[in-house]
Parts: structure tokens; C-alpha cells; sequence
């Protein structure tokens, strides 16, 4: 808990990171399948910084006129956050449709002003406040 302007507030974390390397090893295997056809989520495909190597994570995103904004629900230091954001860019698969992405900048918005309306609740169930907005090529 932490107090601010004289009351106390619960101070929430994005899901924990362990989480998601659980995830990646068992229902990101099956979640990269459906997660492109699904509103509000995708599978971003991504390069490895060092060693190259095509990877694919399912990701919260959504498309807001020529940008493309991802949660960041495990927080901005995810290996495929710091692959995109090294490579300038990546394609994700969103909606039945492949979109090139580049331009990638870290925004911090506690009022989640960059997705609808009604997934700010579960955004802010869950403490993200980060999100990664990529700009759509052509």
C-alpha cells in the first residue's frame, strides 16, 4: 500500500513476469492460434536481439487510425517488447489481417486513454499503465 495526498491507495504491478514465462510454455502454445481472429488481441512476430530467431507472442492490441497500441500487461521489459523496440518495428496479425509496424515508443498513461473505453477496467484490474504504440506502415 501507498499513501498519497492523505489516503492510503492498494499499489498494483502488471501481472508478474512469472506468469508469463509460464504462459509461453504452455497456453501461448495453443493462444498464438486463435489470438490473430480474437477482438482485442493478436500475435505480434518479432525477431530475437541476439540470436535472430522468429519468435511469436500472443499480445493485448488494438488499433487506434494509423497506430497500433499493445498493453503491457507483463510490464515494458518483456523480451518481445525489447525485441520490437531494437528492431524499429515488427508485423503483428490482428483481426485476420497482417500489419507492418514501426516507429515503436514506450507511453505511460495511468487513465489508459489509449484503448477503448471498456477494456480500461480490466487494464486497470490488473495495474498496466505502460503501453507500446507502433505506427502502421502504408
Amino acid at each position: 500500500m501507498a499513501r498519497t495526498g492523505g489516503a492510503w491507495h492498494r499499489t498494483r504491478m502488471p501481472l508478474p513476469q512469472s506468469m508469463g514465462r509460464l504462459n509461453r510454455a504452455g497456453p501461448n502454445r495453443l493462444i498464438v492460434h486463435v489470438a490473430p481472429w480474437v477482438p482485442g488481441f493478436g500475435v505480434v512476430h518479432h525477431r530475437g536481439r541476439r540470436s535472430g530467431r522468429g519468435y511469436r507472442t500472443p499480445v493485448a492490441v488494438f488499433r487506434r487510425g494509423d497506430e497500433v497500441v499493445f498493453a503491457m500487461v507483463y510490464g515494458t521489459k518483456t523480451d518481445w517488447v525489447r525485441n520490437v523496440r531494437a528492431a524499429g518495428g515488427a508485423t503483428v496479425s490482428a483481426r485476420g489481417h497482417d500489419l507492418r509496424l514501426s516507429a515503436p515508443r514506450l507511453v505511460h498513461d495511468p487513465r489508459r486513454s489509449q484503448v477503448p473505453g471498456p477494456v480500461r477496467l480490466a487494464l486497470a484490474a490488473a495495474g498496466v499503465e505502460d503501453f507500446l504504440v507502433c505506427d502502421v506502415e502504408g
